[in-house]
């Protein structure tokens, strides 16, 4: 009997990896309709427990809304469902007779995922949705505050899969958590892909394990407001997005930047519509409380309201505020409002202009959202156009709430949890991840240029078929 904690979840990781294995084995056998079937089937069980599943994520870990939870839960499983429910992902995917190239999907194999805590069991249906959309079978690493939500999830989805036909081990999550289980799940030879969403920690360490990954980095978006936008619907959309779910997704807005001709207008528009602009010795209690002595984020002040972070601070704000938000007067470690803020806090900062905005909003993604997502709301599509030429992120959004726009629930991005930023944020993908980052392709290639390459013996037959028709010829000639 082992008693020893990391030693547990060691051997409940291989022997979840060894199920897995097998299981995939038989389930990549599967017809695509079987597949699909299957997928089906666990969309809607997720669809039918989404509720239950988000109140139990908000117990568990504090964080957050039930009702948006509840949201998001319905976008990993129904929109996502809907998204993906005709992709050919396996088998003969694309054929492009003109040129003789036929491509393939097949499975990747085992995946293990990792599971953040502010969005623990959305992720894991939308994680295994596509995984299984791929043939793959799929391992869940939860977060240590979210265990019981998530290793619920995950059951109610592996129930719904071997009912519809899976074979047992296809869906598979470790509950014995230590850290050595976790790293003998992106380690171990039979695991091909790891897929990281969370803290920056973890996602460094799945790149670093020596196992292919898709991983994440940090949010930490800037919204520019310029001065031909509407500005009441402008700040509307911001606070949609930045109190959904209290600011649990890492694609919410972290700063408002805007133009000197209209911030006036804006800071307005954000106090009637529940903005709380800090000062002085209120700002100074929240500062106090927002971060670590390190200067990382407080997890006490993650996915809470603004009600709670002022109950935290022990300050007093007007009830119906919805936002605390600073006026920062620069970006870097001294300035704690520059940085990626996963709670109801906002900077606000001002510029003359939308040149000085473009530059503002490069060194805000610089200080920890490199490659993210960055927000604009404008009417100019010249400026439009000139900030996404400009700025090195992958979402790009304008005139949505960024939270709702990254995800694809207010714009047609794909439906996603897992928001790659490219090279330039440390990823190997800049894309939203779907099933087709969760498969390889083998394109079949015909020959169409035999590039005058012959066997000797056709050399000789065309040489010799040649001097006799030569000789026939000439032969006729005589008779003329």
């Amino acid at each position: 009997m082992i008693e020893d904690k990391d030693l547990q979840s060691i051997q409940q990781a291989r022997r979840l990896i060894k199920k897995a294995k097998a299981a995939q084995k038989e389930f990549e056998k599967f017809s695509s309709e079987k597949i699909d079937a299957i997928v089906e089937k666990v969309a809607k069980a997720a669809m039918k427990e989404a509720e239950v599943l988000a109140k139990m994520a908000v117990e568990e870990t504090g964080f957050g809304k039930w009702k948006d939870k509840f949201i998001k839960n319905k976008i990993a499983s129904e929109k996502l469902y809907e998204y993906i429910k005709d992709m050919k992902t396996l088998g003969i995917i694309h054929e492009d007779k003109e040129k003789k190239i036929v491509e393939i999907g097949t499975p990747v194999g085992v995946i293990t995922a990792l599971i953040p805590s502010t969005n623990p069991t959305s992720t894991v249906i939308y994680k295994t949705l596509i995984a299984l959309k791929s043939g793959n079978a799929v391992i869940f690493s939860p977060h240590p505050s979210a265990m019981k939500c998530t290793s619920k999830t995950v059951e109610v989805l592996r129930r719904a899969a071997v009912e519809a036909g899976a074979p047992e081990g296809l869906i598979g999550c470790l509950t014995e958590l230590a850290m050595e289980g976790t790293n003998e799940l992106m380690m171990h030879d039979d695991v091909s892909l790891i897929l990281a969403t969370g803290g920056t920690a973890m996602v460094k360490a799945a790149y670093s394990s020596g196992t292919p990954a898709l991983g994440v980095g940090p949010g930490n978006v800037p919204v520019f407001i310029e001065r031909s936008a509407d500005i009441p619907a402008a700040v509307c959309k911001i606070l949609a997005s930045k109190t959904f779910d209290n600011g649990t997704v890492c694609a919410s807005e972290q700063a408002i930047v805007t133009e000197r001709c209209i911030a006036e207008e804006v800071k307005k528009a954000f106090i009637k519509q529940g903005g709380y602009f800090l000062t002085g010795e209120k700002l100074e209690k929240v500062v106090g409380i927002m971060e670590r002595p390190n200067g990382g984020m407080n997890p006490k002040v993650v996915g809470k309201s603004a009600q709670a972070i002022a109950e935290m601070a022990g300050i007093d704000i007007p009830a119906g505020t919805k936002v605390l938000i600073c006026e920062e007067k620069g970006v870097g470690k001294n300035y704690p409002f520059s940085k990626e803020k996963l709670t109801a806090l906002l900077a606000f900062y001002t510029v003359e202009d939308w040149q000085e905005a473009c530059e503002l909003c490069f060194e805000l993604l610089e200080n920890g959202g490199i490659g993210h997502t960055l927000s604009i709301h404008s009417n100019n599509e010249k400026i439009i156009k000139e900030f996404a030429l400009r700025k090195p992120v992958s979402r790009f959004l304008v005139n949505t709430p960024s939270t709702q726009g990254a995800i694809g629930l207010s714009t047609n991005l794909a439906p996603a949890f897992t928001l790659g930023c490219g090279t330039v944020g440390g990823n190997a993908t800049s894309d939203n991840v779907g099933p087709m980052h969760l498969i390889n392709i083998r394109r079949m290639a015909y020959g169409v240029d035999d590039l005058g390459i012959q066997p000797e013996e056709a050399k000789m037959i065309d040489r010799i078929d040649i001097e006799q028709i030569t000789k026939l010829v000439l032969e006729q000639l005589k008779n003329y």
